[in-house]
């Protein structure tokens, strides 16, 4: 499952905050039977959106149906269409742990996204967007006849680099400097995740993408960091020492990569804002929605 076709970010009104935080069985009786809700990875809706990205850019693929954009506001995930969901075609499921409980009836576990469902055998094929994107990059390419490749073989060990210091210190690292809870570690994770984006910088202003003259796998992985890093990250998780929008280079490579033909329809800004605001209540316990940052990328 992934996001539905949407407008532009720019046009899309933010969604409402959901009624009934809630998630019930039913009985045989027909009363609702309360259902543990399993917890949700607070990086969900980065991952999703990288999963999203190699479906448009290798221009869709036919088989796999979409269903879902990033959640908002319920820590399980909606996907309920009043709320901003494209809504789930499937089963009619309200929230993704309903997902999760029918190809394992009692998981209480963690939910992510994004999900690789098995129509057929009606299961999870994986829930890791670092798998998934692999998987899209080559495994289906019979089915969708285009066979552009973000993981080109010459470039892998230069990739793999990137990938790695990116994650720890950039797509995690607002992370570990926004739930921590001692004044040293945060300080720790957000001199890091400052060091990175200076490297990036740095090599922005020497080639046009990250591993060379191409565009890999490496980009689109940043990619979602950058797109939340002013309108979330700065704010709701303290990275502020600087924003992207005060790094040149990186500015000009985040306006190139969305205005690559399918990426600009994954994004919803008032989404991304409404789930970070509306989940993370020991953050930002009153809930208030931010009505900016105006961003010059979209």
């Amino acid at each position: 499952m992934n996001e539905g076709d949407g407008g532009s970010s720019r046009r899309a009104s933010a969604p409402p905050p959901p009624a009934d935080r809630k998630g019930s069985d039913i009985d045989p009786t027909g009363e609702p039977v309360p259902t543990p809700a399993p917890a949700l990875d607070p990086a969900a809706g980065a991952g999703a959106n990288i999963v999203l990205l190699p479906l448009r850019l290798r221009r869709r693929f036919p088989p796999l149906g979409e269903a879902v954009r990033e959640g908002v506001a319920d820590m399980r995930l909606t996907l309920r269409a009043e709320e901003g969901s494209t809504g789930e075609s499937l089963y009619g499921s309200e929230f993704l742990y309903n997902i999760y409980q029918k190809a394992k009836p009692d998981h209480t576990g963690r939910v992510t996204v994004p999900v690789l469902w098995d129509k057929v055998g009606k299961t999870i094929v994986s829930n890791e967007s670092a798998d998934i994107i692999r998987m899209f990059n080559s495994a289906l390419d019979g089915l969708t006849g285009n066979d552009d490749d973000y993981y080109p073989e010459a470039l892998r060990p230069q990739i793999d680099a990137i990938n790695k210091r990116v994650y720890d210190t950039v797509n995690n690292g607002v992370y570990k400097a926004g739930f921590a809870t001692k004044q040293a570690v945060y300080e720790k994770a957000a001199t890091e995740l400052f060091v990175s984006l200076d490297w990036i910088e740095h090599i922005l202003g020497q080639s046009a993408y990250l591993a060379g003259d191409r565009v890999t796998e490496a980009d689109w992985r940043l990619f979602t960091t950058l797109v939340r890093f002013d309108a979330v990250y700065f704010g709701h998780f303290k990275c502020n020492i600087r924003q992207i929008a005060d790094y040149p280079h990186i500015s000009h490579y985040l306006k190139g990569l969305v205005a690559t033909p399918g990426v600009r329809e994954t994004i919803f800004i008032d989404h991304i804002k409404t789930h970070y605001y509306w989940s993370h209540t020991r953050i930002n316990p009153t809930q208030i929605v931010p009505v900016g940052p105006e961003l010059d990328f979209l």
